[in-house]
């Protein structure tokens, strides 16, 4: 198809096998969109537009992730607001299936269950500004992925009442974060369902419950330092069951969202030099903000009296650590929220709040799953290793 804007040089078409595309799918896809995917790859069309098409590109970019991730982060946030009850979203027959996104955070869709005719499929946009003012984020446009291209360049798509999208300027070029793009491959099948895992989603206590729930690592890696070397520099010891579960896995992501820092890792060669460099950083970080807008860091911090003392932190940049009130092993939890108010202790213990999280239970200041979600598909741990950040 001749595309109605003027693509700039560099934007060029990846191999892509469409057919193991559409297989992974189940669905077959709009023939104007694998048209511009084998012609250009991924495009940012009028400098504001994300065209994402099957690529990637190791650090930055998955296709089938990217999917999986939009779909679910839409679902739960729509959830929020009216009409309340999400739309369906892809694998589900009919649901919505994304596309591309936008740099103020809306994401487009096409709405599958419109026709059996992909060709036909209109686009729906998930509009980011909606969900900030607690309004129903969906606007169904009524147009195809041509027909919204042609829009955008022509006289602009209402997306509010406040706000168009559009006119952009006609050009297009590759996508500037994904400079380097490969083919992308469907992943392989899920391996059948370990009934012991299942099980420990709703049974047992303690770390055995856990080791059944997430299996952790041959060799868990936490560095070649002490800990007594580590308690020196920290000025205390910490609690037992946080050694006993750092031994056991190392440091590493939880459910590819909360990061435990690798404690006694003085041969760091880039990120943190283990856990005293974490603290340091986190705590000056805090301290700083703290003089200037005492009312939004209200805690104290280590080594003061009852101080925060960080040990993890999140992909959203919320961070996890302990109250220093008392005995360590009787140390209560807090999340020091990126974008929220401080909000409470946690009520539980380390591997009971871990636990408690990867079952599907709601935890403050946590990332936590939407309701359609099986706990069980989020209940992972990737080991970091010396040339790892954490």
């Amino acid at each position: 198809m001749k595309p109605p804007f003027t693509v700039q040089p560099g934007a060029a078409g990846i191999p892509t096998d469409w057919e193991a595309v559409e297989s992974w799918l189940g669905l077959r896809l709009p023939t104007d969109y694998r048209a511009l995917a084998s012609e250009y790859g991924p495009l940012d069309v009028g400098e504001y537009v994300w065209l994402h098409v099957p690529c990637v590109q190791a650090g930055r970019f998955d296709y089938g992730v990217w999917l999986k991730d939009t779909h679910r982060r839409c679902r739960s946030a729509a959830r929020k607001f009216p009409p309340y009850a999400p739309l369906l979203f892809h694998p589900e027959p009919g649901g919505l299936l994304a596309f591309g996104e936008t740099r103020s955070a809306d994401c487009l869709f096409w709405d599958t269950s419109a026709s059996d005719e992909p060709d036909r499929w209109p686009v729906v946009v998930y509009v980011q500004d909606e969900v900030n003012a607690g309004q129903n984020p969906w606007r169904h446009l009524g147009l195809t992925l041509t027909e919204l291209l042609d829009s955008l360049f022509r006289t602009g798509v209402p997306l509010t009442d406040a706000r168009t999208l559009g006119p952009l300027p006609p050009t297009a070029r590759r996508t500037a974060f994904l400079s380097t793009p490969t083919a992308w491959a469907p992943p392989p099948a899920d391996p059948p369902e370990d009934p012991v895992r299942r099980t420990a989603l709703t049974e047992g206590t303690g770390l055995d419950a856990l080791r059944r729930l997430v299996p952790p690592p041959a060799r868990p890696y936490v560095g070649l330092g002490d800990w007594d070397e580590l308690f020196d520099a920290l000025g205390t010891r910490l609690p037992r069951e946080y050694v006993d579960l750092m031994e056991i896995y190392g440091g590493g992501a939880w459910s590819s969202w909360l990061n435990f820092i690798t404690p006694l890792r003085v041969e760091a060669t880039q990120g943190y030099k283990g856990l005293p460099d974490f603290v340091e950083q986190i705590l000056d970080g805090y301290r700083s903000l703290r003089a200037d807008h005492p009312q939004y860091q209200p805690l104290a911090v280590w080594p003061e009296a009852g101080g925060f003392l960080p040990f993890a932190d999140s992909i959203d940049g919320d961070v996890l650590g302990w109250l220093t009130l008392g005995e360590p092993d009787d140390w209560p939890l807090i999340v020091y929220p990126r974008h929220e108010e401080q909000g409470p202790l946690l009520r539980g213990r380390l591997v009971e709040t871990l636990l408690d999280w990867l079952r599907g239970r709601p935890i403050p200041g946590f990332a936590n799953l939407d309701e359609d979600e099986d706990p069980l598909d989020h209940c992972t741990f990737e080991q970091w290793d010396a040339t790892s950040f954490h």
